[in-house]
């Protein structure tokens, strides 16, 4: 009865497959195959967007030419890419960032009173000099560069103003003058300075009110100043008014002489004109008779007529 068990068993042991190591060209195939994929994967590198790559090749060094972004092809084993960003950065100097000692900026005015500053800077990593900047600085320029020279020409620009203009009018110069001071720096660095924001100027409170009673004293003398001159302004329009006036008066007085005088004239050269005068005032109040034609003298016709009226009388 068990016979047929074991021959059931041998069957399928005859049936079953047999795993075979693989052979000598197969295993040659595979190992082409991963090695093909590792020199693909080191030869091709991809810069991402925003980025730039310094190429270090262990036979030449540093490469001048740096890549930009895409895919790039570089020998393997052989070349590394040193990946900068190359967009808008920002480093800030302020009282509440805490980046290790790093904080507000502490200068002194020109006259020597404290002032505190924070400041950010936005720059970019000239594209054109990653190679340079990648051989003379490094990954950490940010520390070695632009964080000591920002302090350095922040104080300067600050020690050249008095703390009144400053925290005032200059406050733009102030400004102009450390982006001019950090541009030059960082162009020799290889860096490209965007701009400087001085985003809070402080003094200590005693200062700050002793300068703003200051401020308004000198705008209360200016106010003064323009009151006086707008009197003196009044003042010399009433003097200017009154010799117009003057000589208006005297000029009206010429021309009043010099027609008199020139009445005067006529009449003299023509005595008739007194005559027609006369005779213009009385009339017609007045009968008046010239007698005789060519005479020089006038008779009035009421006296002629009063014997005669009183004759008629009763």
């Amino acid at each position: 009865m068990t016979e047929p068990r074991v021959n059931a068993a041998a069957a399928r042991d005859r049936t079953a497959p047999t795993l075979r190591p693989p052979g000598p060209r197969a295993a040659l195939l595979i190992g082409a195959l991963l090695a093909a994929g590792l020199l693909v994967s080191q030869s091709l590198k991809v810069v991402p967007a925003g980025y730039v790559g310094v190429v270090f090749s262990s036979f030449t060094g540093v490469k001048a030419q740096p890549l930009q972004e895409g895919i790039h092809f570089l020998v393997p084993f052989v070349d590394r890419v040193n990946l900068y960003d190359a967009r808008l950065q920002e480093v800030t100097l302020a009282h509440n960032v805490q980046d290790g000692d790093e904080g507000a900026i502490r200068a002194r005015s020109k006259e020597g009173l404290d002032i505190t500053a924070d400041v950010t800077v936005q720059f970019r990593v000239d594209r054109t000099k990653a190679a340079t900047l990648h051989k003379e600085l490094g990954r950490d320029y940010v520390r070695t560069v632009i964080r000591p020279q920002v302090r350095s020409k922040v104080r300067d620009s600050i020690g050249q103003f008095g703390a009144a203009d400053i925290i005032s009018s200059k406050r733009q110069e102030v400004e102009a003058s450390i982006t001019t001071e950090l541009r030059r720096i960082f162009e020799r660095n290889n860096l490209l300075l965007d701009s400087v924001l001085l985003r809070e100027l402080r003094i200590p409170d005693s200062i700050a009110k002793a300068i703003e009673q200051k401020q308004a004293a000198e705008q209360q003398v200016a106010v003064e100043r323009n009151r006086l001159q707008q009197s003196t302004i009044g003042a010399q329009r009433a003097v200017v008014e009154a010799e117009g006036q003057a000589k208006a008066a005297i000029a009206r007085a010429r021309g009043e002489a010099e027609a008199l005088s020139l009445r005067g004239r006529a009449l003299r050269e023509n005595p008739q004109l007194i005559q027609l005068t006369v005779a213009e005032k009385l009339s017609p109040g007045i009968q008046t008779v010239m007698l005789p034609s060519t005479g020089n003298f006038l008779l009035d016709v009421g006296t002629l007529t009063q014997p005669a009226k009183a004759a008629a009388k009763p």
